[in-house]
């Protein structure tokens, strides 16, 4: 009861969690598209306005839909932290990747964009207490920026490392931003694993990546680990840290919810 209470001293308040995830019902919102950029090949940077900003919670690490008409909702993890007064996202498209291409066209046509938000448990309803491993592929970049753009703003004191795994130098569109957070943040380490190699099949970067990670020598017991990418690489993840040493209830990807094994 915060708003009914007066301080008689100076105080300090800690909450550890406000509201649990899953518990902020997803609402259909009109957003205004601020801003659209390229930056990368095939990588863009998109800024929304919502309205009653304030109105409207998530947690870091949540995700939403870009809804347009006569189409399938497309889904993109939010990149900025809950307390920006913007969303960000990262929309990877190609004219190839038809419905990604379908959403970058509406968006810079100007106007309003209809979104749904949030959605995901794979998130951080309050700062964690043991250290934190951070797997990206490809675009999954955006939900780890979230993360930790969240935990610099609060008294998280624990290890945090992000392995970022793509195909090439190229796709690792945001690196310069990943490597400023290691030299400003004493608690991060930034490890980057690029296949380098056009011919092979993503399966073997997915391989890579989960044998880098694996040879970081992490405490397994000790740790929580949250991953996003495609399917492939964020169960041969699981399956191979559970393995080693992390309790199943340690490893959040939304893969697990919108993709669960049969």
């Amino acid at each position: 009861m915060m708003c009914r209470s007066i301080a008689l001293t100076d105080l300090e308040l800690e909450i550890s969690a406000v509201m649990a995830a899953g518990n902020n019902q997803p609402g259909k919102f009109q957003a205004k598209v601020v801003d659209v950029r390229s930056i990368s090949h095939d990588v863009y940077r998109v800024e929304l306005q919502l309205p009653r900003r304030r109105e409207l919670s998530f947690h870091a690490g949540q995700y939403l839909s870009v809804n347009l008409p006569d189409a399938d909702p497309c889904y993109f993890s939010i990149a900025s932290s809950p307390s920006d007064q913007n969303i960000e996202l990262h929309i990877q498209a190609t004219p190839e990747w038809v419905s990604a291409q379908k959403v970058i066209d509406a968006l810079t046509s100007g106007g309003d964009v209809t979104v749904e938000l949030p959605h995901g448990k794979a998130c951080l309803a309050s700062v964690p207490t043991r250290p934190l491993l951070l797997v990206a592929a490809g675009t999954g970049f955006a939900q780890m920026k979230s993360l930790v753009d969240y935990l610099r703003e609060t008294s998280y004191d624990q290890p945090v490392k992000l392995y970022w795994g793509v195909r090439r130098h190229e796709d690792m569109y945001l690196r310069a931003l990943a490597q400023q957070w290691q030299d400003e943040w004493p608690r991060f380490t930034f490890l980057s694993v690029v296949g380098d190699d056009e011919d092979n099949d993503w399966a073997g970067h997915h391989d890579q990546l989960v044998r880098a990670v694996l040879a970081s020598g992490m405490d397994w017991k000790n740790v929580e680990v949250h991953a996003s990418g495609s399917p492939t690489m964020v169960y041969t993840l699981m399956d191979a840290l559970v393995d080693a040493g992390l309790p199943e209830e340690a490893f959040f990807s939304d893969v697990l919810e919108y993709a669960p094994r049969s």
